[in-house]
């Protein structure tokens, strides 16, 4: 048991008035499922990663799933901005603590300063990317499309964990960063979790305790043994077809009593919590780079571009990059970060160039074939007649280099679809195979998912297409993709499996902004 006061707002404050680290060399550290690259103490480094490691294989044992190890590339890439007023600067908002971009090939998250905490409990802007990770997890080890109190419980669940110096650690603590919305937020009541159409209803406009109370009653079911077993029976209701409502009171009988419950278990000065042991939680080694100088240079630039740019910010960035590159030519990460600037500000062949140096300087660089991929492709859309097959011919190319070093890299296999796709042809059956390959690969690519779910549809595949639309429009933050997946499934909702389909013009979704609350949500 942890004494906690789930009353107290402060303790989760105190989280985020610890200084940053003295500014040091820059360094990459690589492991199974991450990259991370941070300007701080090698010691504290290499431990944060470790503990991302130690993080990922408690979930693995805690649920009982295993996802397949990334190809290097479809790693999740970790950028330490700096401070406050660096994450500020980076996103645009003055509350965001930290953010993630799922994409298949670069998923990137973006963090401020490690602190080293002799305490073990992570800060704010970590819980932040514990809570990413746990939806990038379970997202890429189960298909099942979970409700969103679910899904949010779950990564609140996991992310409210603490590091201990002998290796263990614990998973299921309570979320402190969250007693303020159960004390101060307009209150949820569970019957509004497990009914969406109810939670709509009754929703106010301001902020509310929706994550807070799913949190508590994931972690609720979770160690009550009066409630033992009544998830995977909520669960597997839903797996049979009963809807949200109806699924949660099979499962749960009684919601006012679970309410009752609930109101009663937050007052308790103390709660549960699932230590493992170090010989639980098996982690691979973790290597640690420096930098280069000219790669050390180059990176608060790189960082920008990983978090994507306007036409206005690529031609200033590129500005500065080709001012770092003329300092240091023959460094081939320098090349590599120039070769993305210059794409992104539309300069393809001034790319192709950039890229072409870096890998003959270092031929296992891998971003420099995906840029030059971009960059063929781009001019390849804009050829025509009988240029256009040899240009497409061409843009391949490089990414084919690309698959002989990472087989298991989802770019190669989309753009060889598309290469196909760009000529006018109809994909061959290898073409497609490599685009559910890719869509299997990165789950938590929504826009790919979508694409091979309609790819799916018109060759009678329904079921395969359901099982990767359906996480899609389950998405709780919403968003465009979301809705597509939504217009898919209800297209398909009756065909029978090989029903061959022509989904025709269907209406492009609403533009609706993913929900979210800066700084908090996943």
């Amino acid at each position: 048991m942890i004494s906690v006061l789930f009353r107290h707002v402060l303790a989760a404050l105190a989280l985020t008035a610890l200084a940053a680290p003295a500014a040091a060399a820059w360094y990459e550290a690589s492991s199974e499922h991450f990259v991370i690259y941070a300007e701080d103490k090698p010691a504290d480094i290499r431990t944060f990663a470790q503990n991302l490691e130690r993080y990922h294989s408690a979930m693995v044992f805690v649920t009982g799933r295993k996802s397949e190890v990334p190809s290097p590339s479809n790693r999740v890439v970790i950028y330490v901005v700096g401070g406050e007023r660096a994450m500020r600067s980076l996103s645009g908002s003055k509350t965001i603590a930290g953010f993630y971009v799922p994409r298949a090939g670069g998923s990137r998250a973006f963090v401020q300063d490690i602190r080293n905490q002799a305490s073990g409990y992570p800060d704010f802007t970590t819980i932040v990317l514990l809570h990413e990770y746990a939806h990038h997890f379970l997202l890429s080890s189960s298909r099942f499309a979970k409700p969103r109190w679910f899904d949010e419980g779950s990564a609140e669940f996991f992310a409210a964990a603490s590091f201990e110096r002998d290796g263990s650690m614990w998973i299921g603590r309570p979320a402190q960063h969250r007693a303020g919305d159960l004390a101060f937020a307009d209150p949820v009541h569970v019957r509004e979790l497990l009914d969406p159409a109810l939670y709509e209803q009754k929703k106010v406009k301001g902020f509310d305790a929706f994550y807070a109370k799913s949190w508590l009653l994931y972690h609720y079911l979770f160690f009550s043994e009066t409630r033992r077993g009544q998830s995977n029976a909520y669960l597997a209701n839903l797996a049979k077809g009963m809807d949200q409502k109806a699924a949660g009171e099979a499962a749960f009988g009684d919601l006012d009593k679970l309410e009752r419950e609930l109101k009663s278990y937050v007052r308790q000065s103390s709660a549960p919590a699932l230590k493992l042991p170090p010989d639980k939680l098996a982690i691979g080694p973790v290597t640690l780079r420096q930098l280069t100088a000219g790669e050390a240079a180059m990176m608060p630039l790189q960082i920008r571009s990983q978090c994507g740019v306007t036409s206005q910010e690529a031609a200033t960035l590129l500005a500065e990059a080709r001012l770092v590159a003329a300092k240091y030519p023959e460094d081939p990460g320098v090349l590599t970060a120039l070769a993305e600037a210059e794409f992104d500000a539309g300069h393809d062949a001034e790319a192709i160039t950039a890229a072409d140096a870096a890998i003959a300087r270092d031929p296992a660089r891998a971003n420099a074939y995906v840029q030059k991929g971009y960059a063929l492709f781009r001019q390849a859309e804009n050829a025509e007649g009988d240029r256009r097959k040899a240009a497409y011919g061409a843009a391949i190319r490089p990414f084919a280099a690309l698959n002989a070093l990472e087989n298991d890299h989802p770019l190669p296999l989309i753009y060889f679809y598309r290469a196909q796709i760009g000529q006018g042809k109809a994909p061959n059956e290898n073409a497609r195979a490599a685009l559910e390959r890719a869509a299997i690969l990165a789950p938590f690519d929504h826009g790919l998912q979508i694409n091979a779910g309609i790819m799916l549809v018109g060759e009678g595949k329904i079921a395969f297409a359901r099982t990767l639309l359906a996480p899609v429009a389950a998405n709780p933050h919403g968003g465009w993709a979301a809705e597509r997946a939504r217009q898919l499934l209800a297209v398909i909702a009756e065909a029978p499996e090989g029903t061959l389909l022509e989904l025709g013009n269907l209406p492009e979704p609403v533009e609706v902004p993913e929900v979210e609350v800066p700084g908090r949500d996943g």
